[in-house]
């Protein structure tokens, strides 16, 4: 009993962490009159320990970042299914594709004006993901923290907007910091979302 009990004080001051929140009187109403949003790539940031890779550690934040683009699309698109939000989501690999065509590859970065115009949508999601380390042990590894690795324990700030086309502005903001055992990316992003979108003007409950 003692043991459940602390189990559900644990998770509660994990899930209970303050957030802040940022939207303009008219969030809503833009985000309810878009008809098709994107998933941009997020920004990945994981922090440069003693003796690590750098150059691995750059290329695991490029794939930590297509990692959590596709988790929140599939997070997006699972809700879209269940008609808890109207908006329509551009195929994750669509966006990809046509960032890349347009020199993201290259390592540009664009603003959301200019991807406004290269991928033809009516609202972007933006995101960014500072994490304490890499997600899995595997990463960690191969970005050189053979040390001090065990268990998967991570602290993630996070920040995540909504940008109209119509208004050219970031109509949403969530900005929050998870500290827990989150293990993978699936679970960070759903933890995250799960709190995000109760404030998220998409979705119908709100």
């Amino acid at each position: 009993m003692k043991k459940s009990i602390f189990l559900l004080v644990f998770v509660t001051a994990i899930l209970g962490s303050c957030a802040k929140i940022f939207y303009t009187p008219d969030a809503r109403a833009l985000a309810q009159s878009q008809k098709i949003l994107a998933i941009a790539p997020p920004k990945v940031s994981i922090a440069a320990k003693k003796h690590i890779d750098g150059v691995a550690l750059i290329e695991q934040q490029k794939t930590e970042s297509v990692n959590f683009q596709r988790e929140m699309y599939s997070w997006m698109l699972k809700r879209k299914m269940q008609g808890t939000i109207s908006v329509e989501i551009q195929d994750v690999e669509t966006t990809i594709a046509l960032l890349a065509k347009a020199g993201d590859i290259e390592g540009k970065i664009f603003t959301p004006d200019e991807m406004f115009q290269i991928l033809g949508v009516d609202g972007i999601l933006t995101s960014y993901y500072s994490l304490s380390k890499p997600m899995s042990e595997g990463a960690a590894i191969a970005v050189g923290l053979i040390g001090g690795t065990t268990g998967n324990t991570n602290e993630a700030t996070v920040s995540i907007s909504i940008h109209d086309s119509g208004t050219k502005k970031m109509i949403w903001n969530y900005d929050q910091k998870l500290s827990s055992s989150l293990g993978t990316v699936s679970k960070l992003v759903d933890d995250l979302m799960r709190q995000a979108s109760r404030e998220m003007p998409y979705f119908t409950g709100n």
